[in-house]
């Protein structure tokens, strides 16, 4: 039997969900060149510390300040572009008097590519465009495999079971989320104005770290990519009674769980360390991409539990005979 991908394009989808999905597909692999490329670019900025002799000092000044104006370019396309439907649903959600999850997000891509764009105008500072492309596209890549479950959940409605129980957990696990990003961006703040008090240089940098880190994009995946997992066992190998349902259910509660409070755990272990400066931005970034890879990673052993396939039993020469 052939295997079942979240990336196959579902049949039933609408014109409107196949267009988002391909335009979240141009978006992200906008944003992977954007960021290769700008990791390029901020090299020699790294390499300053290195150099001890002042004529090397000057000359390789003059080369960051080139690769800044350089790393604007490209990162300018994946802030407007890109990042364009987060910067969106954060200005949605503030308007209408809430914190979404886009809300830290867009402040985490605002704060670090503003008061870049400052420093390469006067030449002065650090420039966090690496860490600004390299959130966008870890942010799209969680978010394009989140919309791929989901919309593979839509073409196996069928199962009943499965559906209501994922209409009954999505609120609590949305709430967490909530209550979570809350949260997350009042330490952002109460720490930005711990280092504001202590060394101002470190403002920037922890505050977008912490902003980062509280991305909800892993916990905003728990619930769906589990149900797609298991909706993928289901049309695998179909349940023979509904008692096989059931426990295929139980699985799927206890595999989204895991997701939601590992995602948790993973997320308040990660932030006393951006707090603490120690978490660099881009590191932030990748982190985030970490928890959500590992979400997917864990929800993927439904199905792979499901089409496991059962040796058959040996038989002796005594049985074969028989």
């Amino acid at each position: 039997m052939r295997a079942y991908s979240i990336f196959s394009l579902p049949k039933p989808l609408t014109d409107e969900q196949r267009s988002r999905r391909r335009h979240t597909l141009a978006r992200l692999g906008l944003a992977w060149l954007a960021a290769m490329q700008v990791m390029m670019f901020a090299f020699p900025g790294y390499m300053r510390s290195f150099s001890t002799r002042p004529e090397d000092i000057e000359s390789l000044s003059q080369v960051i300040v080139l690769m800044n104006w350089a790393g604007l370019c490209l990162t300018m396309p994946v802030v407007l572009y890109c990042a364009w439907p987060i910067l969106k649903g954060a200005v949605k959600s503030l308007s209408e008097g809430r914190v979404g999850m886009d809300v830290p997000v867009a402040l985490g891509i605002v704060g670090a590519f503003l008061p870049s764009v400052y420093n390469t105008w006067t030449q002065q500072g650090e420039v966090y465009y690496d860490s600004v492309t390299m959130f966008v596209a870890f942010l799209l890549t969680a978010r394009y495999l989140e919309l791929c479950a989901r919309q593979s959940v839509t073409q196996s409605a069928s199962h009943d079971l499965i559906e209501r129980f994922r209409q009954s957990v999505t609120g609590h696990s949305d709430t967490l989320a909530f209550w979570f990003v809350s949260i997350q961006l009042v330490l952002a703040a109460a720490f930005g104005l711990v280092w504001y008090w202590m060394d101002p240089s470190h403002v920037v940098p922890v505050v977008v770290a912490m902003l980062v880190m509280s991305c909800p994009c892993a916990m905003s995946m728990s619930v769906p990519s589990a149900v797609a997992s298991a909706h993928a066992g289901l049309l695998a190998r179909p349940a023979k009674n509904e008692f096989e349902v059931v426990q295929l259910t139980q699985q799927t509660g206890r595999i989204a769980r895991q997701n939601l409070y590992g995602s948790i755990v993973w997320h308040l272990l990660m932030t006393p360390l951006a707090a603490l400066g120690i978490v660099a931005p881009w590191l932030a970034a990748v982190s985030m991409l970490v928890s959500s890879l590992a979400v997917a990673a864990n929800s993927w052993r439904i199905y792979r539990s499901r089409t496991r396939e059962v040796p058959a039993q040996w038989t002796g020469p005594a049985a074969r005979q028989g």
